[in-house]
């Protein structure tokens, strides 16, 4: 019975190697799978303002960047001025933010999923360049919030968010003392400051120059080609597994 067990067991073992070392896929010029995502990118001649980078190839269309200007934008009825008027010098930062998230076709590397009913993916822990985290906390920091996570605990009774009873109205570095609370927290970690600089190749980089090209297609190559180093790092018990029922098979 012995040699009839060992391949089967063999097989099985094969297998369930196989599900857990498959490498991710997709990594590159690719969008998300959220509520105002393309399936994938594609030129957008007319991307409004600061969203504008993106026009040669974007995961957003022309009025979701119309909308990402919008004090209380109609893509997800966000109020910038939950407390009061926020700075102009700190909006033009969530303009920029938002335009990234909605359509930078360079984040792949960081795509997750999740089970949320207005998106099926997300990102996590981008590394943002140092320096646009510091000047978005600078520009940012007397402006005026009354909570560090932004993505759950508002009061949406009126349609859009509010704040919470018992959440009091702070200067933002109250609630975020350093450039990386703000990065990191805000959006649940979806940015994480990185110690790199603008230009190195190895941050994402919330602004800049379109004539010069787009330097995140850059990083997000370098990452993808690690991650896919990594993934076939891991495939090596699938590799081994398949070679002993292969010399099975040959015996």
């Amino acid at each position: 019975m012995a040699w009839k067990i060992t391949p089967l067991l063999c097989l099985l073992v094969c297998v369930a190697a196989g599900g857990a070392a498959q490498p991710r896929t997709q990594l590159l010029n690719v969008c998300m799978n959220a509520r105002y995502h393309k399936e994938k990118p594609s030129p957008e001649d007319k991307l409004h303002g600061q969203c504008s980078p993106w026009k040669k190839n974007a995961c957003c269309f022309v009025n979701t960047s119309i909308e990402a200007h919008r004090d209380i934008s109609g893509l997800y009825s966000f109020d910038w001025d939950h407390c009061s008027k926020m700075e102009p010098a700190c909006k033009r930062h969530f303009i920029q933010d938002t335009c990234l998230y909605e359509c930078s076709p360079n984040l792949g590397p960081w795509i997750q999923e999740v089970n949320q009913s207005w998106r099926k993916e997300r990102i996590l822990n981008v590394p943002l360049c140092k320096e646009d985290c510091q000047s978005w906390w600078e520009d940012c920091r007397t402006s005026y919030t009354c909570k560090s996570n932004w993505h759950r605990g508002w009061n949406w009774t009126s349609g859009y968010n509010q704040c919470p009873v018992k959440a009091a109205c702070h200067r933002f570095d109250f609630y975020f003392p350093t450039p990386a609370a703000l990065c990191n927290e805000i959006w649940s970690h979806s940015y994480k400051v990185s110690n790199y600089s603008r230009g190195s190749g190895r941050c994402i980089q919330m602004w800049f120059d379109p004539f010069q090209g787009n330097p995140n297609e850059q990083v997000a190559r370098f990452y993808a080609e690690s991650m896919n180093g990594a993934g076939l790092h891991e495939a090596w018990p699938l590799h081994f597994c398949l070679l002993l029922v292969l010399l099975w098979l040959l015996s």
